[in-house]
This record gives C-alpha cells, sequence and structure tokens, in this order.
C-alpha cells in the first residue's frame, strides 16, 4: 500500500510535468515522420500520439511506457494503405484493436516470449532497412513514391533498388543539405559528451532536427532556385473554428466489410505485430525502471486494444508502446502514467495553437530523423552479435530478414519462425545420445548415454549406430539421464538385445527405471540387467 501511496500522480506531478514536456517534444516529429513514411496523412500520426497518450496512458498501468504511431508497423500500415485506401484501412486499425483487446482477456500477454530472440531481432532489423529503403527519395527531395508498396518486386518490373536509382536527374539541392545536415544533427546527439549535457538531455536530438529545418527551409526559400516545393515540406490542415476541427479527423469506411474480406487478414497482421512490438517494449521499459516496477502484459494489451478501436474511428494510425518516447521518459524523470498522459494533451494543444508552425518543417528533415530510427533498429552490430552466436541464431535472423524485405513482415515473421523450428527439431534429431567410445584399445566398450527426452525422430540415428557397432563389443545403454523416451526406441534397443548374443556382444542396459515405459519394458530392462550380471 505504501508502494502505491509513493508512485501516486498527484504526489509525482513535478517530476511527470517536466519528463511529459521532453516526450511531447521528442514525439512531434516522430508522429509525423510515421505517417509520412506510411504514406497516411500526417495528422493521423498526431492522432495516433494522441489517442497513445491520453487513451492508452488512462488505461494501462505502464507506469513509464509512453505509447503511440510505431515505426515498426510503417510497411503494414503503407501496404495496407495501398490496398485499401485510407478510409477502409481505419476499420482494419479497428479490427485490429478489437483482436488485441480479446487477446488481453485471453491472458496473451506472455505470447512475446514464445519467440526466438534470432526471429525478433529479425524482425526489428528488417523493418529498419525497410524504414531506410523507405526514406531514401525523400532524403534526395523526391517526395512521390518511387518504390511502389513495400514489396520488394514491383508489378510494373522493377524492384526496390532499380526504384530508387530512377531518382537521378530529380534531386533537390536544398532537401539533400537539409537532410545532410539533420543527419549531422542526430548523430551529433548521440555522442556520448552531448548526453551528459543536462540541457541536451532535455532538448532532444529530433526537436533540434525539426527546428533547424524549419530555419534552413526559411532561409532557401528567399533563394531563386532553392525554395522548397510545396509537395517537399509538411501539409497538415489548420483548424480555424470548431467546424474546420471537426473536419480534421477521418472516419472509417465501413462498406469494405462486405467488399474485401483481406481486410482481416491486415487486421490480424497490425494486432500481432503491434502487440508484439509493445510486449518487447514493455520488458525493455521494465529493465529501464529504476524502480523495477512490472507491467501488468494483459492489462496492457488491452489498453492498447482500446486505444487503436478510437484511434481508428477518428482517423488516426495504429499504436504500440514505443520505446523511444518510453526511455526518453525515464531519462527525463517520469515518474507514473501521468506523464504519458500528460504529453497526449500536450500534441492535442499543439495542434490548435501550432498548426503553422509544423508546416513548415521540411519532409527531408523528418526523413532524416527516420534515417536514423532505422539505423539503430539495424546496426550492422547487430549482425555481429548474432553471427557470433552461431548457426543456429544466425541464419533464422537472416532468413527473417530476407523475407521480411522479399514479401512482407507478417510472412518474414512466419518464415523465420518455422526456420527456428527445423533447427530446434534438427539439433534434437541429431543429438538423442552421447556415444563414449572407451580410448583403451583393449578394452572394447562403448556407451551410449540418452537424452532426456528421446523421441521416434530418432529411430533411425540409434538405429545406425547400434547397427554399426563391431562384434565383440561390451555395449553400455545409459538411461540415467533420461525422463521420456519412445516406445519405438525400446523396441528398437530391445531387438539390437536379442541380436547381440549373435554377434557376440555384450549388452548392459542402465537407469531406465525412472523412465515413462510401459511395464513390459521395464521387464526387459530388467532381463538385460540380469543376463548382464551372470556373465
Amino acid at each position: 500500500m505504501s508502494d502505491h501511496n509513493n508512485f501516486h500522480p498527484l504526489k509525482n506531478f513535478k517530476h511527470d510535468l517536466p519528463a511529459s514536456l521532453v516526450v511531447f517534444l521528442v514525439a512531434v516529429p516522430l508522429c509525423l515522420g510515421i505517417a509520412l513514411g506510411s504514406d497516411a496523412p500526417l495528422f493521423s500520426g498526431i492522432i495516433a500520439g494522441i489517442v497513445g497518450g491520453i487513451i492508452v496512458g488512462a488505461i494501462s498501468r505502464s507506469p513509464l511506457g509512453v505509447s503511440g504511431p510505431a515505426a515498426g508497423l510503417i510497411p503494414i500500415v503503407a501496404a495496407a494503405i495501398a490496398t485499401l485506401g485510407f478510409e477502409s484501412f481505419l476499420v482494419a486499425v479497428m479490427i485490429a484493436g478489437v483482436i488485441q483487446v480479446i487477446f488481453g482477456l485471453a491472458k496473451l500477454g506472455i505470447i512475446g516470449y514464445y519467440f526466438p530472440n534470432s526471429v525478433i531481432r529479425g524482425m526489428l532489423t528488417g523493418i529498419g532497412l525497410t524504414i531506410i529503403l523507405k526514406q531514401i527519395p525523400h532524403v534526395f527531395g523526391v517526395d512521390k513514391d518511387f518504390m511502389g508498396d513495400f514489396k520488394f518486386f514491383q508489378p510494373d518490373g522493377e524492384n526496390t533498388f532499380s526504384e530508387i536509382a530512377h531518382l537521378s536527374g530529380q534531386i533537390s539541392t536544398t532537401a539533400v543539405v537539409i537532410s545532410i545536415i539533420s543527419l549531422a544533427i542526430l548523430i551529433l546527439w548521440e555522442q556520448k559528451f552531448m548526453k551528459k549535457i543536462g540541457l541536451f538531455q532535455i532538448v532532444q536530438g529530433p526537436l533540434v532536427v525539426v527546428i533547424m529545418g524549419i530555419i534552413l527551409n526559411y532561409m532557401f526559400s528567399g533563394i531563386e532556385g532553392m525554395a522548397l516545393a510545396a509537395d517537399q515540406v509538411v501539409k497538415i490542415p489548420v483548424a480555424t473554428d470548431f467546424t474546420s476541427f471537426k473536419e480534421l479527423f477521418t472516419f472509417p469506411d465501413f462498406t469494405v466489410l462486405q467488399t474485401n474480406g483481406e481486410i482481416f487478414w491486415i487486421a490480424l497482421q497490425i494486432a500481432v505485430v503491434a502487440s508484439l512490438e509493445t510486449l518487447l517494449c514493455v520488458e525493455a521499459t521494465d529493465k529501464l525502471d529504476p524502480y523495477k516496477r512490472i507491467t501488468p502484459t494483459n492489462r496492457e494489451l488491452f489498453a492498447q486494444g482500446t486505444g487503436n478501436i478510437v484511434s481508428g474511428l477518428i482517423g488516426g494510425l495504429p499504436i504500440t508502446q514505443v520505446i523511444v518516447r518510453s526511455s526518453a521518459n525515464i531519462q527525463s524523470g517520469g515518474r507514473t502514467q501521468a506523464s504519458a498522459v500528460i504529453h497526449g494533451f500536450l500534441l492535442l494543444i499543439s495542434v490548435l495553437l501550432l498548426p503553422g508552425v509544423l508546416n513548415m518543417v521540411p519532409y527531408a528533415s523528418l526523413a532524416a530523423i527516420l534515417l536514423m530510427v532505422g539505423y539503430k533498429l539495424a546496426k550492422p552490430s547487430i549482425f555481429k552479435q548474432m553471427y557470433e552466436k552461431g548457426y543456429v541464431v544466425f541464419i533464422p535472423f537472416i532468413i527473417t530478414i530476407a523475407a521480411i524485405l522479399l514479401i512482407d513482415l507478417l510472412w518474414g515473421i512466419g518464415i523465420g519462425l518455422v526456420v527456428s523450428i527445423l533447427f530446434i527439431l534438427y539439433n534434437n534429431f541429431r543429438m538423442p545420445y552421447f556415444v563414449d567410445k572407451d580410448g583403451d584399445p583393449t578394452n572394447n566398450t562403448v556407451r551410449l548415454e540418452l537424452s532426456q527426452d528421446v523421441t521416434f525422430l530418432h529411430k533411425a540415428n540409434i538405429l545406425r549406430t547400434l547397427n554399426d557397432i563391431p562384434d565383440d563389443t561390451h555395449v553400455i545403454i545409459d538411461g540415467t539421464n533420461a525422463i521420456n523416451i519412445d516406445p519405438d526406441i525400446v523396441e528398437i534397443i530391445a531387438d539390437f538385445g536379442t541380436t547381440a548374443q549373435n554377434k557376440g556382444i555384450e549388452l548392459e542396459v542402465i537407469g531406465l527405471e525412472q523412465v515413462h515405459l510401459p511395464n513390459p519394458v521395464k521387464e526387459f530392462s530388467k532381463v538385460i540387467k540380469e543376463k548382464s550380471a551372470l556373465r
């Protein structure tokens, strides 16, 4: 009870308010950038940020997690909007929210623990590479979709890289300059010495990039031939009164439920990936929490689902808990979920009071922010770490990335998971036992030590090993460590016991008393031991 009182929002308001301001400053450029990367109306990113802060923040019991539009969903969202159209896509967001609510009520909050780390890392890295490829046109000032959707192979016979090659001859010098300066600022802000300066812990790199982009845009607008075009800067609708404010929101087109069954597949993709991202972020956020509080994951899925229902209903992008905003909240001294809620209200106020300022932000600045997001997800050091863990980890990791880039996100996760399972089966198939041959040439002894679980998958290997044992050998089959042995395996051992006598093989079976086996098999074990004793 005392712990609960210590973390009451009113008692921690002096900590949560400044933290919420930092989170707000981080969230604005990310909300705009993620909407840009998703080929969605930019205001939809702001709506998702508002809903993630106010609605999800109020329902969730994550003390420091902050929710909003997520970079990890960019490939799915962009492809879905291209397929369905934005208004129909909003229905998919709502359905995804319903699925997440069901996940939460069904207590599936532990689902994230059943995905191998190699697949999760592959998913995040594949997302990062996709984001980088998607933002390259914007870096060069070509602000229409030269890459089609997120599929590698395009209907017109082109692919992602050949589409990027078509950028030549259409490059904007001003956009390139803004992109380079923006990237330089972001890289500078990542340096250790910058993170030690108190002011720069509050003023985050993405915010500085946005401000610098506005300044550079204003400077270049006065130079002939250097001004950015109207389609190279943010364009958010400006509300002048309450009526025009209501018109900022887009509402879902429910007729799609009757005309396009694919919407349910898209909704499932959004629900699964958004839930995984949220659960991974929850785990990371709880580890960063200086007070080591534990977020109830089932409640979190319920909160995220509710947020997505509301976001889809009023024209927002899908929502997840986001590590960038959550870590900014922690680093800024946030104590309770009140900081997430307040940041949502700050986003709402900014839309009402500062839309003109936001409309001066170059797309090139937002592209630079997303390039850095993509790089953090797909750092070269991640490839090195996964390679050092061995091929059993590295191959599923690489295959997951390749499948995401060549097909799509959910297929990539599924294929990576299947490959990981195949490796598990293969290793179990190869290692049902350990063969120890006595090093003394005068003592022909072979010991087969069975593992904990020996299944029918191991029949061929065990049979081959037993058949290859030379005549006049002392064979010890040790089941001391075994817990479960398939009856098929026991039958092979029993058959070997019969043929061993004809080959002059002395067979000794030990340690099978504790194994879950049918009674006749246990009787066989006793007989073998008795025969061995007589010899």
